[in-house]
Order: C-alpha cells, then sequence, then structure tokens
C-alpha cells in the first residue's frame, strides 16, 4: 500500500541532546505533581504498559503507580526489556492481554511509549476485539525506524530501513476499528513529531504537547491526559 506524506527528516544530534533537559522539567513540573489529583476513576479499566525500544517495566513506573492510584488495574507487559522486534513482541503480547481479560472481565487498554506504542496500536489492528482503546506516547507511526534516533541502530544490526518503511506503510490496509489516543511533541528529539501523526486512520486523535521523548512518560500534564483517555471510553 502506498503511503503518501511530506519529507521528514530524523532528529538530529542537538535535538537528541535536548532529550538531557529531563532534570530542569522536573523542577518545572514540580508544582504541577504536587497539584495533581488522585481522585478515583468511577469504572476501573485494565491497562497494560508497552515501553519503548531499549527500556523495561521500570520506565513505565510513575504511569503505572498514578493510574494504580486512580483505581485501574494497570500492569506492565511483562515481556522484559523492548527488544526492538515488534512482530514477535506482538505475538508475545497475546497470552498477556488474553489473561488480563479473563482475570477482568474486560477489554484491555493498551499505553505504549514510543515503539511500545507502535506495538500496541498493531496489535489492536489484528485483535480489535480484545483492545478497547490505544494511546501511544511519541509513537512513530511512518517509517518504522527510518525518522528516529534508533535508525543507525538498526542499520548496524542488518535492517532495511526502506523495506521496514514499506512494512509499516502497507500495515494500513487493515483499518484500524480501534480508538487511539496520540500525544506527541514537537520537543521530541527521538521521534521526528512528524512520524508520530496519522493522517489515514479516522479512529486516530491526535493530542500535542511541549515535551521531551523521556520526559513524556513522567509529565504531568501526559499522566493527566492518559489517565482521562483511560477513562473516557
Amino acid at each position: 500500500m502506498t503511503i503518501d506524506y511530506e519529507p521528514i527528516d530524523p532528529p538530529g544530534r542537538l535535538d537528541t541532546l535536548q532529550e538531557l533537559r529531563l532534570p530542569i522539567d522536573m523542577l518545572r513540573w514540580a508544582p504541577s505533581w504536587l497539584a495533581m489529583k488522585s481522585g478515583r476513576a468511577a469504572q476501573p479499566r485494565t491497562v497494560i504498559l508497552c515501553p519503548g525500544f531499549g527500556a523495561g517495566p521500570r520506565s513505565m513506573r510513575v504511569m503505572e503507580a498514578f493510574l494504580r492510584r486512580r483505581g485501574h488495574h494497570a500492569r506492565d507487559w511483562g515481556l522484559g526489556r523492548n527488544t526492538g522486534d515488534a512482530k514477535q513482541l506482538r505475538s508475545k503480547l497475546q497470552p498477556v492481554v488474553r489473561a488480563s481479560i479473563a482475570a477482568h472481565d474486560q477489554s484491555v487498554v493498551l499505553v505504549g511509549w514510543s515503539l511500545g506504542g507502535y506495538i500496541a496500536r498493531e496489535y489492536a489492528r489484528e485483535h480489535p476485539q480484545e483492545v478497547g482503546k490505544v494511546i501511544t506516547l511519541g509513537s512513530p507511526v511512518i517509517g518504522g525506524p527510518r525518522y528516529t534516533a534508533t535508525a543507525e541502530w538498526y542499520r548496524s544490526q542488518g535492517y532495511d530501513l526502506a523495506e521496514m518503511e514499506r512494512a509499516v506503510a502497507d500495515r494500513y490496509a487493515v483499518p484500524l476499528r480501534v480508538p487511539v489516543t496520540a500525544i506527541y511533541s514537537r520537543r521530541d528529539g527521538v521521534v521526528a513529531w512528524q512520524a508520530c501523526i496519522d493522517k489515514w486512520s479516522p479512529q486516530v486523535r491526535h493530542v500535542e504537547v511541549s515535551e521531551t521523548h523521556v520526559g513524556l512518560g513522567f509529565a504531568p500534564r501526559v499522566l493527566a491526559i492518559v489517565a482521562e483517555e483511560v477513562e473516557r471510553m
């Protein structure tokens, strides 16, 4: 399938260096963290958190703890570190999702950061009956890793980035039937923000924030949006 889009530049070195601002951002967030409401949700949801490339469950512990305080059945994906093999990880995610459905008698909400978000929405594309909603954080939905700071790593491992880009585009032949909220930032120094925009799936709603890529899992504004989207079912 052919997906047409404007040329996209991957993040440059200076963009990636901006990710080092996380400690400064955390100081900026402090008042918002203190002011955040932690009331209980009217309807608890089952939430599975999918980390980004190279990261493990600990990277999403803040979000997990916040959602649990809201009363949700939030858990990590149980697959350890995200190795970057999206196809294999989607397959391994299935028993985790089905066990969660059986435990709580409801479809799951998948929340994925970066590559974890891509894996989450592609899992939902394949198994729409199991997923109530997908929430992505700075997730590339165009080009695979081609427009991300991980491109060189994939090349060094022998991956053909042009072929991966075509494979990602081909998946659009099967429409997304699950609602997706895509959170993205123009300050992202890991994934080109343009690569996070899905113009071809009516089920996708985009929400722009102003955070670095590594800040997307901790920023109070993002945590609040994720909770709101989990509870808007």
